[in-house]
């Protein structure tokens, strides 16, 4: 009896014939996705722009809801970006961490919540801000089951 094995990632079928696979489509034709699924998705490689200079956060609080950034969301923080006007930053205002959406003016600085129940924090001459970094993508899960077990092995690295 021939043992079958089956790889890690998934390869396409485009290198057999139908009479290789015993469970080939009777109609001969192959998926169409075959010619395109040479590898798999690594999302290290599509969503991080700088490896060194890059973290993974989970998000806590609501302070960043009406931007799409909810509690327990994963956010890609990437250190080696400038802070600029508009942009989402973690950073550190006398000494706690926070996200919000960095906005400069001509004189002035400030982190904007996007929700109404928290007020910016305006960024003065009294005020230890340091911009840590700039997020670049947020993941937020749908389902359940992968949210509970992401509960279950939540470690401590949360910033709100």
């Amino acid at each position: 009896m021939e043992e079958d094995f089956y790889g890690a990632a998934y390869k396409g079928s485009k290198q057999y014939s139908q009479k290789d696979i015993r469970t080939a489509n009777a109609t001969g034709f192959g998926a169409a996705a075959d010619d395109y699924a040479e590898r798999g998705i690594d999302l290290n490689e599509q969503l991080i722009m700088n490896k060194p200079a890059t973290f993974f956060f989970r998000m806590k609080g609501d302070a960043m809801a009406d931007a799409g950034i909810l509690e327990g969301d994963v956010l890609i923080v990437d250190r080696s970006l400038k802070a600029d006007n508009g942009k989402i930053v973690v950073g550190s205002i006398n000494g706690d961490l926070l996200v919000r959406r960095f906005q400069k003016t001509f004189n002035q600085a400030f982190l904007i919540p996007e929700n109404r129940k928290y007020r910016p924090v305006e960024i003065g001459e009294f005020v230890r801000f340091d911009p840590w970094g700039v997020v670049t993508c947020v993941i937020h899960v749908v389902d359940p089951v992968l949210h509970s077990f992401l509960e279950s092995h939540k470690k401590d690295n949360s910033i709100s």
